[in-house]
């Protein structure tokens, strides 16, 4: 009795500590993780900055215009001897000064190095979208993932639950045979045992329920974790079979990871120039506007002001400079073979993960065939098990692997089903097409 009133009070705490549910679709979901997601957020923070560094002043297009003030003052002592052997002393002798000055500086050529830096920028402006672009397919990616493993962890726990339904009909029946003395207390004790058994299965899937669910609020970035959210899907729907030509074709032309080794090797372009620029002529330009004021407590004289402006142009090239501009340029081309290097490392690395995660879709497709054909033979097994167990025709040994074919058949095509949806996702995420998830 006091067994029975301790699990009523966890039930009833377990009733009231439980929030409310909250229904919603992929799309609301998806809406909201783009809304909040951390790593979204920091990678459009990123990308702002590439796009506020791409300016005409960044470049070098622009003159730089400085003022400057400095004001300053001296109190010495002197003590002076002539030629003609007088002395004299000064004490306290106060000096000031005071100028500010106006200067500009426009660098008018240096080899195209202020046009190429700034296309340069232009183009990590573009990579900076890319890695945005990148980090919302991979939340998206994630987020439309851990949706559909939500999906298929509660149909497994109603799986358990219709096993312990299953269990808890059997102990009945058992339970009416002891009464009426056709039964035995070992089998009515047995069935209890298996009751227990799939009763603790059930709660333990429970527990991974509730991880995929705060999981979920975690890649959705809720305040509240502890949100009871519920899909507005209850089975994992496959959209039309994917064809292999038309995800290859669309992976080379849309997928993030492409157009960023493009990028890069667009960008090694750039250093090279900005490298080979620098063996080129450059001219400066130079002015200033520059006013001065000075007081003396001693001389011919007792302050004096100056103003006016200077100007300049300079012309210059570099004669030599110890080689290093031969091994600037050598590594430049280095670095540019690096980068055609990496993005055919990277096309191959989508050709094979296309080649590999396409495989397992088609398997997966194939398997989801025969376990529905197997999940339909199970409940036929089962019906015809359960008719006999009641007209004590079969033993209750027999009735458990009945039951317990049937749970496995049907865990197996709960779990084929996943697998061949996160196929699907990542054959979408690799071939640029993961927004029609949207």
């Amino acid at each position: 009795m006091k067994r029975q009133i301790f699990s009523f009070l966890l039930v009833l705490f377990a009733i009231a500590g439980q929030a409310q549910p909250v229904q919603m679709s992929l799309q609301e979901i998806l809406a909201t993780g783009i809304e909040n997601n951390f790593s979204l957020r920091i990678a459009r923070n990123q990308q702002e900055i590439s796009s506020n560094n791409f300016s005409l002043g960044n470049a070098g297009f622009l003159p730089s215009v400085d003022l400057r003030t400095q004001y300053s003052g001296t109190n010495t002592n002197t003590d002076r001897t002539d030629f003609d052997g007088q002395q004299s002393s000064m004490r306290n002798i106060h000096n000031t000064a005071a100028n500010a000055n106006l200067g500009l500086g426009w660098t008018i050529f240096d080899g195209f190095r202020v046009q190429t830096s700034y296309e340069r920028l232009g183009a990590l402006k573009e990579m900076g979208e890319l890695n945005t672009r990148m980090a919302l397919e991979n939340m998206v990616a994630n987020i439309t993932a851990e949706y559909f493993n939500l999906i298929q962890q509660q149909r497994l726990l109603n799986n358990m639950k219709f096993a312990v339904e299953l269990s808890r009909e059997r102990v009945r029946i058992d339970e009416e045979r002891f009464l009426l003395g056709s039964g035995s207390k070992l089998q009515l004790l047995q069935a209890e045992v298996f009751l227990n058994a799939d009763s603790s299965r059930m709660t333990r899937q429970e527990e991974v329920v509730r991880a995929s669910r705060i999981r979920l609020n975690e890649l959705m970035a809720l305040e509240n974790l502890r949100t009871n959210l519920q899909t507005a899907d209850t089975i994992i729907p496959l959209h039309d079979i994917l064809i292999f030509e038309g995800l290859e074709t669309s992976a080379l032309e849309n997928n993030s990871m492409i157009q960023m080794a493009q990028k890069d090797q667009q960008i090694s372009e750039y250093d090279k120039k900005i490298v080979r620029s620098m063996s080129y002529p450059y001219v400066t330009l130079s002015s200033a506007y520059s006013a001065s004021h000075n007081t003396y407590q001693s001389g011919s004289f007792s302050d004096q002001q100056t103003f006016g402006m200077n100007y300049g142009i300079t012309v210059g090239i570099n004669i030599f400079d110890g080689l290093n501009q031969r091994r600037r340029m050598s590594n430049a081309a280095i670095e540019k073979e690096n980068s055609r290097l990496r993005y055919e490392d990277t096309e191959n690395s989508l050709r094979a993960d296309l080649i590999t995660t396409y495989n397992i879709y088609l398997n997966n497709l194939r398997l989801m065939e025969m376990e529905t054909q197997n999940l339909s033979v199970a409940y036929e097994t089962l019906e015809i098990a359960m008719e006999r167990y009641r007209l004590g025709d079969l033993s209750g040994i027999e009735l458990r692997e009945v039951q317990k074919n049937l749970l496995e058949a049907e865990e197996r095509l709960v779990s084929v089903q996943y697998q061949a949806k996160l196929a699907e996702i990542s054959l979408k995420r690799l071939s640029g097409r993961i927004f029609e998830y949207l």
